[in-house]
């Protein structure tokens, strides 16, 4: 199916088909629908590459971030793009800010462009997208969604072990309450977090208790809700996980601004080991999530297609490891 086919079919001339996929005006609105409803009806997407035409292969990989104000993604961002610079091939990125209209349109771009697949690290998709991918032969790795078929493999991240060996690094400091602040609506990156820590602290013999567990987001703005809310309870935790380092130096953030400190205080735990946790005051204790490697394996999973992109996808995962720093020492009643 090509532009010829389009025009053939809508009853105008190849020259209107190709102006009306360019975002031309000089097309009559009711010319410009018809045509776009043949294209809609026979799932038509224009080729944006000679490169493609000329090898059937972009050598262009698509990368979906959920947002990029999260110093995580842009990490993953730099490691990705090094994989494909060191193999003479390009990145096609997009963000979509957990948007589903800005995933639609990305994904679309994506097809215009006829990458050889996408990777997409954020859980939160609806199937429209994917079987827009998988219609069009373009292998989807996704993160976090645990489900995969044909063109499709996922890459989930080891948060139950993560988040195990956190719970016991504080007991072993002696903590026994410990209280969590994650994001709410919750995609399943963060769904499978807290699930994480409820395990793990059941698994370690403590108490999961409701009133520990705060929801807000996963930036800055949502630790320092969470920490103030904490800070209400009658019954006070002596340590904080977090849903990710944001969290965490929000937490720490309200922690010193009512004149308390960490890890005298409270102690506090991030998740993510982004740049700035080793920067900050005190140095943010955290559980690891490699980038180099997280990013490596969403290249191995999408090039493991090769040429045939319906190929039945693989389950990946990625190791965490605990990195202890300042922000986590003994509670108070301990060191008296």
């Amino acid at each position: 199916m090509n532009m010829r086919d389009i025009a053939k079919l809508a009853g105008v001339s190849s020259a209107t088909v190709s102006n009306v996929i360019n975002g031309s005006k000089v097309v009559r609105p009711a010319t410009a629908a018809r045509v776009r409803e043949v294209i809609q009806e026979v799932r038509f997407v224009p080729n944006g590459s000679a490169t493609t035409l000329r090898y059937g292969r972009s050598r262009t990989y698509g990368l979906i971030i959920p947002d990029i104000r999260n110093p995580f993604f842009p990490e993953v961002i730099r490691s990705f793009e090094a994989i494909l610079v060191e193999r003479n091939q390009d990145m096609l990125m997009a963000t979509t800010d957990f948007h589903y209209s800005q995933m639609q349109q990305t994904i679309r771009r994506m097809l215009i462009r006829q990458v050889d697949g996408v990777a997409l690290l954020a859980a939160e998709i609806e199937t429209e997208p994917i079987e827009a991918l998988i219609h069009h032969r373009v292998p989807l790795v996704t993160m976090d969604r645990r489900v995969t078929g044909r063109g499709l493999s996922d890459v989930s991240i080891d948060y139950a072990g993560g988040m195990r060996s956190a719970i016991q690094h504080l007991k072993k400091l002696r903590h026994r309450k410990v209280a969590y602040i994650g994001r709410s609506p919750a995609p399943a990156t963060f769904d499978h977090r807290v699930e994480a820590f409820k395990m793990a602290v059941s698994e370690g013999g403590l108490k999961v208790r409701p009133e520990f567990i705060r929801i807000g987001n996963d930036r800055i703005s949502g630790g320092e809700t969470g920490m103030e809310e904490i800070l209400q309870l009658k019954e006070q935790p002596t340590a904080i996980l977090c849903a990710n380092d944001l969290t965490a130096i929000g937490a720490l953030r309200v922690i010193r601004r009512h004149g308390l400190s960490a890890p005298e205080d409270y102690s506090v735990v991030g998740f993510d080991d982004i740049d700035l946790a080793d920067i900050i005051f005190p140095p943010l204790t955290t559980i690891r999530l490699s980038r180099p490697e997280l990013a490596a394996t969403f290249y191995e999973a999408l090039t493991s297609f090769g040429t045939d992109p319906h190929r039945v996808g693989k389950q990946y995962t990625v190791g965490t490891s605990l990195v202890v720093r300042s922000s986590t020492g003994a509670p108070r009643v301990s060191k008296r």
